[in-house]
């Protein structure tokens, strides 16, 4: 089974995943530029159940405009955003694909394509979608 760890630049606040995660994906959408200062963010989503954590963090709620509750967990000295948790995915954690010291699959998705910038471009064969992921029906 693979370890992967996550970690702030400082390196004060850490996260451990037991296994891969269930999937990463590329979001586009306004609050992940700002979330990251880069025109997309990138996240891996693990079981919660599969991860622990080491060092002091902060964290910020807010609402998304699904209307569901998103909040991101960062270290409180150098102010890098770790990993995030979703009222619609309760028992995931997203996390930081650039905060790895490990190798991770490449993405399987790319969302918020509405909001995504002219010059930016991926692969073809990934599922584009224009807002968030389709819910499940």
């Amino acid at each position: 089974m693979s370890t992967h760890l996550a970690s702030c630049q400082c390196g004060q606040l850490a996260a451990q995943f037991e296994g891969d995660p269930d999937f990463v994906i590329v979001c586009n959408c306004r609050a992940c530029q700002k979330r990251t200062g880069a025109p997309f963010g990138t996240g891996a989503y693990f079981l919660k159940r599969n991860m622990s954590t080491t060092g002091p963090s902060k964290s910020w709620k807010r609402t998304a405009d699904s209307g569901r509750a998103l909040e991101n967990f960062f270290c409180p000295n150098c102010g890098t955003n770790i990993y995030w948790t979703l009222e619609m995915r309760p028992d995931h954690v997203g996390v930081a694909f650039g905060s790895f010291e490990t190798e991770l699959p490449d993405p399987v998705r790319v969302i918020w394509t509405e909001e995504q910038h002219d010059w930016i471009t991926f692969p073809d064969a990934l599922p584009h979608f224009p807002k968030g992921t389709p819910e499940p029906s």
